[in-house]
């Protein structure tokens, strides 16, 4: 039997994410989950594609605050949430987005990054809709690339790991949920699914990018994975890792939740 064993969120979109044993699910994804955003000068989005160093930024949650620390810098305390009048046009690949701009955050970010950024949390009243190709006209989601939700197995990556020199962690993938008991890439065919109480889409496998290569407890770039995946899971001239997924409503996730599958 199948299991969730590992739930991740990413507080600020490409720093570091924060490892639960719980979490609830909102109309976004997870509760808190890349609500937060570097941009910079023109707004465009960040991430370790462009600033690998942002791979040693941790978050953590304190109460009522999100922490947030960097090699060489002082601690950064945020609200969980900033709502404010004020905003700033954004841009994630093709999507056009608001965020409220918070100052201190801003200038704590351009001084670890050695240029002008902002960052940005996501309001409630911005509806950032999912690709609406592959999603209902309802769904939303916060600052992530591209879905809600990205689940991987730890057979997958032992599968990986198995072709590799040197063994990774899953945490170079980024996943928002990690299940255990299933087949290699069992996840591939994931079209409909239920997480305890929480039932899911499985809409679109995800292709994989050099984020992939950034070794996160160094911020140092390499080829692998990207190299060796690509010997047994490149389609379409991409590389494909975990699957992407839509929630169809609000609950708790869970580690130790059953995988659920159609006719199981």
């Amino acid at each position: 039997m199948a299991v969730v064993s590992a739930l991740y969120v990413y507080p600020i979109k490409a720093c570091r994410g924060v490892p639960v044993s719980e979490w609830p699910v909102v109309e976004r994804g997870f509760e808190a989950d890349r609500r937060w955003m570097v941009v910079d000068d023109s707004g465009n989005f960040v991430t370790q594609r462009e600033v690998p160093r942002l791979a040693l930024v941790t978050t953590a949650f304190e109460g009522g605050l999100l922490t947030v620390d960097a090699p060489g810098l002082a601690r950064l305390n945020l609200p969980r949430s900033y709502e404010v009048e004020a905003t700033q046009s954004v841009r994630i690949w093709q999507d056009d987005s608001f965020g409220c701009v918070h100052a201190q955050g801003s200038a704590w970010f351009s001084e670890y990054l050695g240029a002008p950024h902002s960052l940005v949390y996501m309001p409630e009243r911005a509806r950032r809709q999912v690709n609406p190709e592959r999603a209902r006209a309802e769904d939303i989601m916060s600052f992530a690339d591209g879905y809600p939700f990205l689940l991987i197995s730890e057979a997958s990556l032992q599968e990986l790991n198995r072709r590799l020199v040197e063994p990774i962690g899953m945490q170079r993938f980024r996943p928002n949920i990690v299940i255990q008991g299933s087949a290699p890439f069992a996840e591939d065919e994931f079209s409909e699914l239920r997480l305890g109480e929480i039932s899911f889409r499985g809409v679109k496998r995800c292709d994989r990018c050099s984020v992939t290569t950034i070794d996160p407890e160094t911020g140092t770039t390499g080829q692998e994975p990207l190299r060796t995946l690509a010997t047994f899971r490149l389609q379409d001239s991409k590389v494909w890792f975990g699957m992407n997924l839509i929630h169809d409503g609000p609950g708790v996730l869970r580690v130790g939740d059953r995988v659920q599958l159609p006719g199981t």
